[in-house]
C-alpha cells in the first residue's frame, strides 16, 4: 500500500505517466498529475475517471524550475511535502545523423536531450531539495526518485542518436543521483522500458501491433501500462532498491 505516498508525477497525462498516477491513487497513495497546459483535458478527465480528492493537476514543463516548483508548492498545500517523484515526460523524434537532407539537425538534437536529459534532473534536484526536509523512516529514508529511460539507451535504433543519447544519460546519472542524495536519505532508481502500448503505439493499425508483440521474447506482446505502474509501486515500497536500472521489456533487444 502507498497511503503514506505522495507524488509528483511527470508526463501523467498519458501513457506510462497515467498508469503510475493511476496505480498510487488505487493503493491509497496521492499524487499531482504534471504535464504540459494542453494536456489539461486529459488531465482533468483522470481525475475525473479516479474519482478521487488525492490527485490534482498542475501544468508543467519540466524544463521549467518555475512549473517544477509549483507543481511541488501545490502537493505541499494540498498533501505535504512530496516523497515520491516519478519522471515520464519525455519527447521522441527520428533522424539519422546524416541523411539525405544532410546532418542531423543540431537544434532538434539539443531540445531531444533538453526535455529528456535536463528535464529529468531538474525535477530531481527540486524534489529532492523537499524531501530533505521531511522526517526520516525506520530505514533513514525520505523519499525516492524514479526515473524514465528506455532500453533505446542500450540498444538504440537507426534515427534515434538523439532519443537514445538522451536516455542513455538518464542510465548514466543513476548512480551518482542515489549516491549523492544517500546522505539525505533519498533513493533514485530508474526503469528503461521497452514497447509498451502507449498512446503512440496504440495509434497503429492493430495488425501492425501485433507483429510489434510477437518480437517481444516473453511474453510475446506489448506491455501494457499498468505494468510499468506496478513496477513503480514496487519501487517505492521496495526500501533496498536503489542506484540501479531496470529493464522492464520481456526480454526484448531491438535491432539495429
Amino acid at each position: 500500500m502507498l497511503k503514506n505516498t505522495i507524488s509528483l508525477v511527470t508526463g501523467s497525462a498519458s501513457g506510462l505517466g497515467r498508469a503510475t498516477v493511476e496505480r498510487i491513487i488505487s493503493s491509497g497513495g496521492k499524487a499531482i498529475i504534471c504535464d504540459l497546459p494542453s494536456q489539461a483535458e486529459l488531465a482533468d478527465k483522470i481525475i475525473s475517471d479516479l474519482g478521487s480528492d488525492n490527485v490534482k493537476f498542475s501544468p508543467c514543463d519540466v524544463t521549467s524550475p518555475d512549473d517544477v516548483t509549483a507543481a511541488l508548492d501545490l502537493a505541499e498545500s494540498n498533501f505535504g511535502a512530496v516523497n515520491a517523484a516519478i519522471s515520464c515526460a519525455g519527447i521522441a523524434t527520428a533522424s539519422k545523423t546524416l541523411g539525405r537532407k544532410g546532418p542531423h539537425s543540431l537544434e532538434m538534437f539539443s531540445n531531444v536531450l533538453q526535455v529528456n536529459t535536463t528535464g529529468t534532473f531538474n525535477v530531481i534536484r527540486l524534489a529532492s531539495e523537499r524531501m530533505s526536509t521531511l522526517e526520516p523512516d525506520a530505514n533513514g529514508q525520505r523519499g525516492v526518485i524514479i526515473n524514465t529511460a528506455s532500453i533505446a539507451a542500450y540498444d538504440g535504433q537507426v534515427g534515434q542518436a538523439a532519443y537514445a543519447a538522451s536516455k542513455g544519460a538518464i542510465v548514466g546519472l543513476t548512480l551518482p543521483v542515489a549516491r549523492d542524495l544517500s546522505s539525505i536519505g533519498v533513493r533514485c532508481m530508474t526503469i528503461a522500458p521497452g514497447l509498451f502500448l502507449t498512446p503512440l503505439l496504440a495509434g497503429l493499425p492493430e495488425k501492425v501491433q501485433e507483429e510489434m508483440g510477437k518480437q517481444i521474447p516473453c511474453p510475446r506482446r506489448l506491455g501494457d501500462p499498468a505494468e510499468f505502474g506496478q513496477l513503480v509501486e514496487s519501487i517505492i515500497t521496495n526500501p533496498m532498491l536503489n542506484g540501479e536500472v531496470i529493464r522492464l521489456d520481456g526480454g526484448y533487444r531491438m535491432p539495429p
